[in-house]
């Protein structure tokens, strides 16, 4: 199992169906898990998944509407149910603080979780990991909605047989990579002689919004980007109008930006075929398209 997957468990947008259970995504990043938009349901859905209230460090609202946020008293009452260790980091907008405080105490319970919350004033820099910065970007939906995006810092690729060359080895090879150089005998090896740079992975998550500057903003480069695709675009016009996006603007944007992994989710239950999604998807963008459903798993694309 990939040590950085999306399990996904909710897929619907409006009105869960049959099938799919209003939104939710946890990100599995290393030691790190992230619980983005926890509709109602969320908790038996982890369950199903097998995931743990413990794997959860951050959650993360992009916006107030139910379909979005409604899990999280559930989430909440399972953290304290299973005794979760450590701080809990919740990051919402700041102008739906209210929304959250009633969220939070929908009922009585025994609130024992560290619970520490950030709202969302501006787009930025939200919180620093030692597998990544966590960024919010604004987007463009009917009340205030932020995107978020995971950037791992660039590194390098060290180089065996440059080692071996230049005669660093042990302790020295993590001085190196730490320092930048290291003296070995009578000379100075540079990092840059023994190595290549590797380009730290990217995650993207866009919920509900209209096309904007911010879309593209979040899924630059993006080694997965996680996008709402609600309508066909045989219903741009409804897409326009309701602030969301059609799976034909989701492969736009990931074939402009550089996307490796597109996952298609939020969908209408308007449409009974998600094979249509796809094919969208798939005519503006030729790299991998995943059309989510509850319960998978999506491993972000090994690095390049």
């Amino acid at each position: 199992m990939s040590n950085r997957e999306l399990v996904v468990l909710g897929t619907a947008s409006q009105a869960p169906t049959r099938t799919r259970n209003h939104n939710g995504y946890l990100l599995r990043w290393d030691g790190l898990g992230l619980l983005f938009d926890p509709g109602e349901g969320t908790q038996r859905q982890m369950t199903f998944a097998g995931v743990s209230a413990n794997d959860v460090d951050h959650l993360c609202l992009t916006h107030f509407h139910g379909d979005h946020c409604l899990g999280v008293p559930g989430v909440l009452h399972r953290m304290t149910t299973d005794r979760v260790r450590g701080a809990v980091h919740a990051h919402y907008p700041a102008s739906g603080a209210t929304f959250f405080h009633h969220l939070r105490y929908a009922s009585a319970y025994d609130d024992s979780v560290r619970l520490e919350e950030h709202p969302i004033t501006r787009d930025g820099v939200i919180a620093h990991e030692a597998a990544g910065t966590l960024r919010a970007v604004r987007l463009e939906h009917r009340i205030d909605t932020f995107g978020y995006r995971l950037e791992e810092p660039d590194g390098h690729r060290m180089l065996p047989e440059e080692l071996a060359r230049t005669g660093v080895r042990g302790p020295d090879i993590g001085r190196l990579q730490r320092e930048g150089s290291v003296v070995v005998g009578d000379r100075t090896v540079e990092l840059a002689q023994v190595s290549r740079p590797r380009p730290g992975q990217r995650f993207a998550f866009v919920m509900d919004t209209r096309l904007c500057d911010g879309v593209f903003e979040l899924a630059d480069g993006a080694d997965m980007l996680v996008i709402e695709s609600t309508f066909l675009d045989q219903d741009a016009t409804l897409a326009e109008r309701y602030r969301h996006l059609t799976a034909a603007q989701a492969g736009r944007v990931a074939a402009a930006c550089g996307v490796r992994c597109l996952v298609l989710t939020h969908f209408s239950q308007r449409y009974a075929d998600p094979r249509r999604f796809q094919e969208e998807a798939a005519a503006a963008f030729d790299g991998q398209v995943v059309v989510a459903a509850d319960l998978d798993r999506v491993p972000v694309p090994p690095r390049r």
